[in-house]
This record gives structure tokens, sequence and C-alpha cells, in this order.
């Protein structure tokens, strides 16, 4: 290893289970801020000993009262550029930032959006003083909306809030309500709802439960499957209707990708300015908003709710973002009240 590093020591207690790396995710203080992630690392690279011999297996057995030291390497300056792009920020503290994300803004670098990413931005808000995430300077970005989703994202900004953090996404405990407008009204009185396959019902809650995996031939896409894929299950309650448009809230027990927009368009009901999912399906010009409903330029969809536990300090938080000002726009040619 190169550049600075510090040492963690710590002894294998009781019962420690039959892997090396299992039993040191037990065994490291949380304060010490090694995830299982930053392990599953550093053991094949030859960063921890046992009673002083290098061991690279993450299999390796261990036994109680084992001496075990880790070489942590200091967290490197990521490349991606920080850029000073304004942030709503709804919420910060020394582990975590709530941030509502505006519609247009991807969440990650990647090699068609480079900057002008809520990373670039985030890094250039922090000013280096962020503790290394997975061994780099960086946001821990536990969960992502799409570019052209607006709302609410939770990012970490140490190690042991993105373990945290990462861990309540991984058993659904997170709450998240986003706010969309859809086409048509998913109403359990409609007899074509009720013959889709996937759909139920639980009281005024229409419960859409599949398989979501990669689509076959546009790998853009996720398709909905009942066999293989991802188990992803998505609430809809209707909070108003107007004709052939209406506002519903979506929670999500599980988080894939697109979820809320491919079950909804399984369902018949697709977002509006959804052109991945809805296809040329467009509003009646007799309806008021017609065009605006019909050239609204990104998917009707805001993640308006978010809560979870405080990672460190263990409370409870819960946030809300208002619907943004395009979304607002629609309702009120709905006449419907933007609540």
């Amino acid at each position: 290893m190169s550049g600075l590093t510090r040492i963690v020591s710590v002894v294998i207690g009781p019962d420690p289970g039959p892997r090396l790396d299992k039993a040191l995710a037990r065994a490291v203080p949380e304060g010490e801020a090694i995830s299982r992630t930053r392990l599953a690392k550093l053991i094949p690279a030859g960063a921890v000993t046992v009673n002083g011999v290098v061991f690279t297996d993450p299999k390796a057995r261990v036994s109680e009262g084992d001496a075990v030291t880790i070489t942590v390497e200091e967290a490197a300056d990521v490349e991606t550029v920080a850029e000073d792009i304004p942030l709503d920020i709804i919420h910060e503290d020394d582990d975590l930032i709530v941030i509502n994300k505006p519609a247009g803004m991807v969440v990650h670098p990647a090699p068609g959006s480079p900057s002008g990413t809520l990373v670039n931005a985030l890094l250039y808000h922090f000013g280096g003083k962020l503790s290394g995430i997975g061994g780099e300077k960086r946001p821990g970005i536990v969960h992502r909306i799409d570019k052209d989703t607006s709302g609410l994202l939770v990012v970490a900004k140490s190690d042991r809030a993105h373990h945290g953090l990462a861990a309540q996404f991984a058993d659904h405990s997170m709450e998240r309500e986003y706010r969309a407008l859809c086409h048509g009204t998913p109403d359990g009185a409609d007899p074509r709802l009720r013959g889709i396959k996937g759909v139920s019902f639980e009281g005024s809650t229409v419960k859409i439960t599949t398989q979501l995996a990669r689509h076959k031939t546009d790998r853009q896409r996720q398709a909905v499957l009942f066999t293989g894929g991802r188990h992803a299950v998505t609430r809809v309650r209707v909070l108003e209707a107007h004709g052939p448009v209406s506002l519903v809230s979506c929670r999500l027990e599980t988080g894939r990708t697109h979820q809320i927009r491919v079950h909804l368009a399984h369902a018949g009901h697709a977002l509006i300015g959804d052109q991945t999912y809805g296809g040329r399906r467009r509003v009646s010009a007799k309806v008021p908003g017609a065009e605006a409903l019909n050239t609204f330029p990104r998917q009707a969809l805001h993640a308006a709710t978010l809560g979870f536990e405080h990672p460190v300090t263990k409370e409870h938080l819960s946030f809300e973002a208002p619907l943004p000002e395009d979304f607002r726009t629609l309702l009120a040619l709905l006449g419907q009240r933007p609540s």
C-alpha cells in the first residue's frame, strides 16, 4: 500500500462464526467506520493480518482471542470535479445530507453525464470535508432517483452513515412516498384493473406485485416478469381524480429501477410525460390543460417524503419536499389544488 495509513487492531470475540470477513464485521468498532464492503476489499488486498500472518481469504477461519490488525489507507480524492451548482438542502449534519433534487439533474457522473451531476455539486458543497467512503473521499450515494424525477435524496457523508443507510434500504425499512400524475384513475372498482396479473387491493389502495428485470431488447427499460428478475411491490392510492388524469400517492416497499413508472404502466396508468413507458398515450384535447399535459417534458413523478432512522444518533427523521413548480402548474390547469 502507498500513502498515509492507519492501523486498526481488534481481538476476535466469542462465537466469531466460520468466516474472517463476517467475524471482522462484528469485531471492528463502529467508530472506526470500516464498512463490510470496505473489509471485503481490504482482505484480498493483503491489508489484514491474524496473529501476525497475512490473511487474504475472506472465508478463512478465525478463533476467539485471535489478534487482528487492519491497515487502512487514507481516503483518496476522487477524480470527479467539484462544481459550484446550487443545492436545495433540506437537512445536513456531520454524517448525512438530505437534498431536494430538481428534475433534470443526474445523480452520479456517467460517460454521458460527466458533469453537472448531484455528486459534482456535493463535492463542491462539502469542500473536502468528507470522511473516506469505501477508500475515497466521496459522497455516499445509497439510492438514486431518475434524472427527470424530482424530490428527496439522502446522501451519506461518512462511512458509518453509508453503512447504516444502505442497511435500511436493503431491509426496506426506509419510508418513501412519491406523488405522480397518471393517465386514468387506478380504482379497484374498475373491472379491467382487477383482471391484471400482479394487481391486488388493500381497501382503497392498489397493490402492484411483480418481478422486474432489464428489458431483453431495450436495455434502457425495465420489464415486468413473474418468474426471475427482482421482487418489486408498489402501493398506489388516488389523492385527486380529474377525468382522465389523477394525482396519486405511490409508496415503495422495494426500490427497483423505474419501479413506479413500469408498475403504473403495467396497470394501464402510465405517468404523464413518460415517453419510455407511456408510449404515445395522450390526453383528449377536450381536457383542460391538455396541450400542457401532452407536451410535459418529463415523467410527472416527485419523491415527496422520506423517513429513516439516523444511522448514528438513532433518531427517527422525516422530511417532505413540496411539489415543484412545473408539477403545480399542471395541477392548476386541471383545476386541482396543488397539495
